[in-house]
């Protein structure tokens, strides 16, 4: 027997959650997806396993969730709490997007690309760890082939949930990678190398060397790009977008992306190749919100936005 409950949140407006949600679109309704106006994921709390559903029942300025989990014993009350903290982090619904338009306005195709995208908010994933191991799987590869690695991570090494005839995988846990065997890591469609990368950062977590979560309090976004570079297999760019991705660091650029370079040349350099210096250059007039200038761009593109 399932147990169910329903509540609210409100979001800090504007937001737009059906153009916030798009990016899972298409996604697997096993795991995580996106569909006919509801976002659906299993996440973990306090050991116990729970399927999230959203859904708007408000405005972009009157922006309200409607928020249904089920789970197969009782929610607590902190659980709750725990869910809810949960969607307001993978959502940035506590954002301020007014402030980055504000600032966007002195750059006028930021700015016409923000109003035609108002309300969007940029997703975050659940915790760092698994923002680290996305990033390192999207090395030097097409997103839509990481994205299928992505799904076959954690449906072999997630744990899942049984609801009303339907089985769900939640993303693997470091114990969850850190237990299998590098062989078995890279079944998925891996490497050996990044097979061995993912294996040995989850390995650092479980055994106390490594704290992801607690690099979200750190100011300085060079510290942490220095003590993730020590880690095996993760740098510069792996770093950057781990922090934009991961920790809500909206100010963080992996301008070594060739995506990323592509869509600001699109938009800043009339689609001529350019190199990350150069894309570092453009976006030093986004001051604080590289990142999320960047984010932008790339739903601009996707949304075939001219300006």
């Amino acid at each position: 027997m399932a147990f169910t409950e329903t509540f609210t949140v409100q979001a800090l407006a504007p937001f737009n959650f059906d153009l916030s949600a798009q990016i899972f679109s298409g996604g697997d309704m096993q795991i995580r997806a996106y569909a006919n106006g509801a976002f659906h994921q299993v996440l973990r709390f306090n050991g116990n396993l729970v399927l999230v559903k959203l859904t708007s029942n408000g405005t972009i300025e009157q922006p309200k969730l409607t928020v249904e989990i089920k789970s197969n014993i009782l929610v607590t009350p902190q659980e709750k709490r725990k869910v809810e903290e949960a969607i307001r982090f993978i959502f940035n619904l506590d954002f301020n997007l007014l402030s980055f338009y504000k600032d966007a306005e002195n750059d006028p195709a930021m700015h016409q690309i923000t109003q035609q995208l108002y309300g969007l908010k940029n997703p975050t994933t659940p915790t760092v760890f698994e923002s680290l191991v996305d990033s390192i799987v999207e090395q030097q590869i097409s997103i839509k082939v990481a994205h299928t690695i992505e799904q076959r991570l954690a449906k072999k090494f997630g744990e899942t949930l049984t609801i009303d005839g339907n089985t769900y995988s939640a993303y693997p846990t470091p114990q969850n990678i850190a237990g299998a065997s590098i062989s078995e890591i890279q079944q998925v469609g891996l490497s050996m190398r990044k097979a061995e990368y993912i294996h040995g950062a989850a390995q650092l977590i479980v055994d106390g060397k490594l704290d992801l979560e607690q690099m979200k309090n750190e100011k300085n976004p060079e510290r942490i790009i220095a003590e993730l570079d020590e880690i095996r297999g993760i740098g510069v760019w792996t770093a950057e977008l781990t922090m934009l991705r991961g920790m809500q660091k909206l100010d963080a650029l992996p301008a070594d992306d060739f995506g990323i370079r592509r869509v600001i040349s699109r938009y800043y350099r009339s689609g001529r190749p350019i190199k990350a210096a150069e894309a570092r250059q453009i976006a030093t007039a986004w001051g604080r919100w590289k990142g999320l200038a960047a984010y932008y761009l790339i739903i601009a593109e996707v949304k075939g936005i001219t300006v």
